[in-house]
């Protein structure tokens, strides 16, 4: 076994692989390249790049459809559950009243998680190599023997 740095490692390109799913979907969230973690993801708000101005990726190929909103609205309505049941049941607020506060608030939150979970789905297909994405993963490492 040689400790010496191989010249197909990822870190002899000039970008580190993430370690896991997790790591992949965590750049994404971060709107950084899911392979790199260095280059933006979006030109705009929703619009993501078409290539990775750090390791060359090429995003174009995503395919996030409609499952950034069903995230966005899976976790607002969990959030937002226990503060109706509470604006409902502590505080005895007329149906007007809830409406004026839940609906600005839904509506907030919903658009504060669209492009972090549209990042995560696209950092999901990196990883799993779907849509045009080719799977990449670190080098195994073998276990030391004595």
């Amino acid at each position: 076994m040689s400790l010496s740095p191989d010249a197909n490692l990822p870190s002899a390109v000039g970008y580190d692989l993430p370690a896991s799913l997790f790591a992949a979907m965590v750049r994404g969230v971060r709107h950084r390249c899911p392979r790199c973690g260095e280059g933006k993801l979006f030109r705009r708000w929703l619009k993501p790049v078409d290539t990775c101005s750090a390791c060359s990726l090429d995003i174009s190929g995503q395919r996030a459809d409609d499952l950034p909103a069903y995230i966005g609205i899976f976790v607002t309505g969990h959030l937002l559950a226990p503060v109706i049941i509470a604006l409902v049941t502590k505080w005895e607020l007329g149906a007007l009243a809830l409406l004026a506060i839940i609906i600005p608030l839904a509506i907030v939150m919903l658009v504060a998680l669209l492009q972090p979970s549209k990042g995560a789905v696209i950092g999901l297909q990196w990883w799993n190599g779907m849509h045009g994405f080719r799977k990449e993963r670190l080098p195994e490492r073998e276990g030391l023997q004595e």
